[in-house]
């Protein structure tokens, strides 16, 4: 064998390898969406400064890695390049662990008890942390899957701008 064609076998390996680590790379982790040994009272506080600094909302997704409908969740909003825009500008988003290693409960008590409404349930916060919306994401379902119009309409509906005064004043 010479020595060209041995480089360019070496050359074929390399481009293959660098191929496949970059398709590992952009590929999404969906065992590990949430983290059941997060702090989240002080994830959520520090994401505040986050928001505030950013003129940002927070949207907070609940559920669990046991959770096949949060998986998917976070995947189409992850994947669909419109609603990954609109997270993107409008929100912080935060994936708040609830699973038999950490409810999390005093922090679901402070949201209003969102679990009520099953998993993933999408809790939308302003910079302050207060409270805007919950939204039953069973109700953003089409098949087995999620549908985008009605995830783009809140992720709009619930987005700082929509509740900015100054687009609802006559002048």
């Amino acid at each position: 064998m010479t020595i060209i064609s041995r480089l360019f076998i070496a050359l074929l390996c390399l481009c293959a390898t660098t191929t496949l680590s970059a398709q590992e790379k952009h590929s999404l982790d969906l065992e590990h969406i949430y983290n059941p040994g997060a702090d989240a009272a002080a994830d959520l506080a520090a994401i505040q400064q986050q928001a505030a600094a950013a003129k940002k909302h927070i949207l907070v997704q609940v559920g669990g890695n046991w959770c096949i409908w949060c998986k998917r969740f976070y995947k189409f909003t992850e994947e669909d390049s419109t609603l990954k825009s609109l997270l993107n500008k409008n929100f912080i988003v935060y994936h708040l662990n609830y699973s038999k290693e950490n409810k999390n409960l005093p922090i679901l008590q402070k949201l209003g008890y969102p679990q009520r409404f099953g998993f993933p349930v999408i809790v939308i916060l302003d910079a302050k942390g207060n409270r805007l919306h919950t939204q039953d994401t069973g109700l953003l379902e089409s098949a087995d899957s999620y549908d985008q119009k009605k995830i783009a309409m809140l992720l709009k509906q619930w987005g700082p701008d929509a509740l900015n005064p100054a687009y609802y004043t006559n002048q």
